[in-house]
């Protein structure tokens, strides 16, 4: 049997949350348009006949920006690079290398670990994938380069078997079923915050967050509290909305796709407050 852990960097806004889900066969990380959408270590783990790989979601590197909430999770990036089997490195062809993408690189170049480079979102038209050639000459330095769509599920299967292939031999790391090392306080936050930046886009910036204060279930209902977060009193006003009727907007979403994952009524609560250290916790 195979196992291991399998680490998913690039450049913020790529794929890789997409990728992940993908990959796992369920959704398990948010994804977002938005750059900087996954702010933790997500895992979701892959059972096959040959064994089990632990595909390790990391957040985008994003340099130009420098803030706090940069900062933390650039230095996660980091450490999830440390003691891993397999790196999936993913790159978007629509987009220029330049250098930030060249600092991405850097970080794994030189690291003596099978390498995988994934040219994402093959479901473009050719003429929007300029850059593709561009990535391709860095093929020299994996082990196997892939092209696929991480949005549309195609020329995923090879990805699989060139995984389960690199992965060394092993015990599982997970039980069978269990999917991804987060709670469904996290699982239920991401989707709220998920519906957040969908409906904001580029009007509240980065400082917003999602934390679930409890969970209560029964039989036929799943009663939930939370409250979004956000450092500055003008973006409360604007997430709340006129009527508040942001609010009930986000909260209506995130509740029609609770209720189809989980196959029972959802009552989702949510308050808006100002918290200047939410940043700090994550």
């Amino acid at each position: 049997m195979k196992s291991g852990f399998v680490v998913i960097v690039g450049r913020s806004n790529v794929g890789k949350s997409t990728l992940l889900n993908t990959l796992v066969g369920t959704k398990i990380a948010a994804t977002s348009f938005r750059a900087q959408m996954t702010r933790h270590i997500i895992h979701g783990v892959m059972n096959t006949p040959d064994g089990q790989a632990v595909f390790v979601d990391t957040p985008g590197v994003l340099k130009a920006k420098k803030s706090k909430l940069t900062a933390k999770l650039l230095h996660k990036v980091e450490g999830a690079l440390s003691d891993i089997d397999v790196i999936i490195y993913v790159v978007d062809p629509t987009k220029e290398i330049g250098d930030e993408e060249r600092h991405t690189f850097g970080l794994i170049r030189n690291i003596q670990t099978p390498k995988i480079l994934v040219i994402n979102k093959s479901d473009l038209h050719e003429e929007n994938r300029k850059y593709q050639l561009d990535y391709q000459f860095w093929g020299n330095d994996f082990n196997e380069v892939l092209t696929l769509s991480a949005l549309k599920g195609s020329h995923i299967q090879p990805l699989r078997d060139r995984v389960m292939e690199l992965l060394p031999e092993g015990d599982p790391l997970y039980p069978e079923n269990q999917l991804t090392n987060i709670d469904n306080y996290f699982w239920i936050a991401e989707i709220v915050r998920e519906k957040a930046f969908s409906i904001f886009e580029k009007e509240v910036p980065y400082s917003l967050n999602v934390e679930i204060d409890s969970v209560e279930e029964t039989e036929d209902l799943i009663r939930i509290e939370g409250k979004i977060l956000t450092n500055d009193e003008r973006y409360k006003k604007m997430i709340i909305g006129k009527g508040a009727n942001k609010v009930k907007e986000i909260g209506q979403m995130a509740r029609k796709e609770l209720e189809q994952s989980t196959n029972k009524k959802v009552y989702l609560g949510l308050e808006v407050e100002v918290d200047k250290h939410w940043v700090e916790r994550i």
